[in-house]
């Protein structure tokens, strides 16, 4: 359980000395080695290898550090209420710092998250993290030095094959990594989640924190996985307006200094829950030989067998499942996961008859609820709806979603700030999905199985964790486990009954599955309608950027004429996540081009996926759920 700590006052521990990274790169063999494979002079590569790092490095400084210390603790408090964290895992990060290399793998939900983190250590008299930041950062004057010099080291998004860059990037994070002098920051998920749903992990980084104990440079390494849960998101309205298609501002100072308006603005509390350090040595023991190893130099590079992706692979998505269940909800989340299922409007008494209903089956499934103290169901619904009047608003004792002038304009601009509307509150309910996606999937296999033979819902729920499967996060390979998760949390609240060969739907419990089919109705009538586009439109090679387009303009002309009300279709990261899903199930090929990656529909496979979707939940306007 998480029993949270406020921090709140300024900075007024003194911050700890650090010293440069400056051990040796081994650039001689780092840069001989890339020489040899690219054809190219020794001292041509050893030149571009420093720009690179002129380019990518930190240039930690204790004044850079006071300043923002300074600074953040102003408008921390400015836009806060609160930051909590649990002071047994600061404890234990203070343990851990000084034992072994120490990784930390926060969530990532906004710019805020390594901002706030490194507060949070300054605030406890804690190693500062050196952080992997994007390159873009650079782009914003006198902001980009700053970052600099409070411990960010920069990457680019995308390395293209330049074998010379991956190479110098790899051996620094594995130097600063050994000399074991600060704690390394990266974001497992690469990118902020623009939906509040938690991202598919990229390997890279990971792979490379753990080759210095592959090779035995050092005894162990500690992966920490760091939940920060956000009452309100900063970034909220900008995202919708990314998922619609609006291009993302370009970050620069100019835009920093017009984004203050900010500071009048109240975004609730912060829980931040720093994770048990998980031993590398420990998750490896018994799985991983690290014999092959002594075989090679260490200062050479190494290509990582399939025994080592996979176990890089396991590793990350166990880090973020462990993110994922130490996710503080707030009851604005119950709320907004009540409401979407009850547009245009939904009664304010009833509203809170059925939020208080959710929360006890939310507690029921595990999830962790901050609920205010001694704060009745009506001022806490209340309170989140005071916090959240950009999202919702109270009219004649209705609550309706904030979508002022949609009556006005076009029915384009109507359908456009409604869907707006849509996708901030769908961002709170997204926090909530991770409780119940198991549940959930069993109950909506229920209705697409054709009897309740357990075998025939089984393998309705293995293909919906299929299509899933870059929605939500799954632990590869353990399907049965999941399903059986599932039925287990269905009957635990009496929504079904299970025999040896059968799972039977309660009465008692039809509230319970027509309530999860309904919160994840959106996933299941979105996905249909991008591959009833994909099945009808596309029938030759396409890129992303031409798909994005079409499905988009396809979806809005359905939701214009009224044949839809899923404006989630609309969000560009559930079109993306559709795309990825065919690929992996073999109903699409995806090239690699010098300009990018082309689709290929194979029509007959989607076809098959799309009817295995119509045959049981045919797409229909959404009725509210009867609780």
């Amino acid at each position: 359980m998480l029993h949270p700590g406020d921090l709140q006052g300024p900075f007024t521990l003194q911050a700890k000395r650090y010293q440069k990274c400056c051990s040796p790169l081994r650039a001689s063999s780092v840069c001989y080695q890339a020489a040899k494979e690219m054809g190219e002079s020794p001292d041509i590569i050893q030149e571009e290898a420093t720009e690179i790092l002129a380019e990518m490095g930190h240039r930690m400084q204790l004044g850079a550090v006071r300043f923002f210390a300074f600074t953040l603790s102003k408008i921390f408090k400015q836009l806060f209420q609160r930051v909590c964290v649990n002071e047994e895992g600061m404890q234990r990060l203070q343990h851990a710092i000084q034992e072994h290399p120490v990784v930390l793998l926060p969530s990532h939900r906004s710019y805020i998250d390594f901002l706030m983190l490194s507060y949070l250590l300054y605030t406890y008299d804690l190693a500062l993290p050196v952080i992997a930041a994007g390159i873009d950062f650079l782009g914003m004057k006198i902001v980009g030095e700053l970052l600099r010099r409070a411990g960010a080291f920069f990457m680019r998004r995308s390395f293209g094959g330049n074998r010379l860059y991956w190479a110098v990037f790899a051996e620094y994070v594995k130097t600063m990594l050994r000399s074991g002098y600060a704690p390394i920051e990266f974001f497992l998920e690469g990118t902020r989640s623009r939906t509040a749903k938690t991202l598919t992990p990229k390997f890279g980084l990971l792979s490379i924190v753990m080759e210095p104990f592959f090779k035995r440079e050092v005894f162990d390494t500690y992966l920490v996985p760091i939940s920060i849960s956000y009452e309100r998101i900063l970034e909220e309205s900008l995202y919708a307006y990314e998922l619609l298609g609006v291009p993302k501002p370009k970050e620069s100072t100019s835009g920093l200094l017009k984004a203050r308006r900010i500071l009048s603005d109240n975004f609730g509390t912060i829980h931040i829950y720093v994770g048990q350090p998980v031993s590398l040595r420990t998750l490896a023991s018994g799985r991983i030989n690290r014999c092959p190893y002594n075989l090679v130099p260490r200062h050479l590079p190494q290509k990582p067998s399939e025994d080592i992706q996979e176990f890089v692979s396991d590793v990350a998505y166990k880090m973020e499942l462990l993110q994922i269940e130490n996710m503080v909800l707030s009851p604005w989340v119950l709320v907004a996961a009540v409401l979407l299922q009850n547009l245009p409007a939904m009664e304010f008494e009833l509203l809170i008859e059925k939020t208080l209903w959710l929360k006890g089956l939310t507690q029921t499934f595990g999830g962790f609820i901050e609920w205010p103290d001694n704060l009745c169901a009506k001022k806490a619904v209340l309170s989140g709806l005071t916090l959240h009047s950009n999202v919702a608003r109270l009219v004649d004792g209705h609550v309706v979603l904030n979508d002022r002038g949609v009556e006005d304009g076009a029915i384009g601009e109507i359908v456009f700030r409604h869907a707006l509307a849509v996708l901030m509150c769908a961002t709170y309910r997204n926090q909530l999905l991770n409780v119940f996606v198991r549940p959930a999937l069993v109950a909506i296999a229920l209705q697409m199985a054709p009897s309740f033979r357990k075998d025939e819902v089984y393998s309705c729920f293995n293909f919906l964790r299929d299509v899933f499967s870059d929605e939500f996060i799954f632990f590869p390979g353990i399907s049965l486990k999941d399903f059986e998760e599932g039925c287990f949390l269905l009957t635990k609240c009496d929504a079904i009954q299970t025999s040896q060969q059968e799972i039977y739907p309660t009465d008692k419990g039809s509230g319970t599955v027509s309530f999860l089919s309904a919160m994840f109705r959106p996933f299941v009538e979105g996905y249909q309608l991008i591959f009833r586009y994909l099945s009808k439109e596309m029938k030759e090679a396409f890129t992303e950027k031409q798909f994005i387009p079409g499905i988009r303009n396809f979806v809005f002309q359905l939701l214009e004429k009224g044949s839809t009300q899923c404006y989630e279709a609309l969000s560009s990261d559930m079109q993306k996540n559709a795309l990825s899903a065919l690929v992996q199930l073999g109903a699409m090929k995806k090239k690699k081009m010098p300009n990018g990656f082309t689709y290929n529909v194979n029509q007959e496979a989607v076809s098959k996926i799309l009817d295995m979707f119509d045959a049981r939940i045919p797409v229909q306007k959404p009725v509210a759920a009867r609780l």
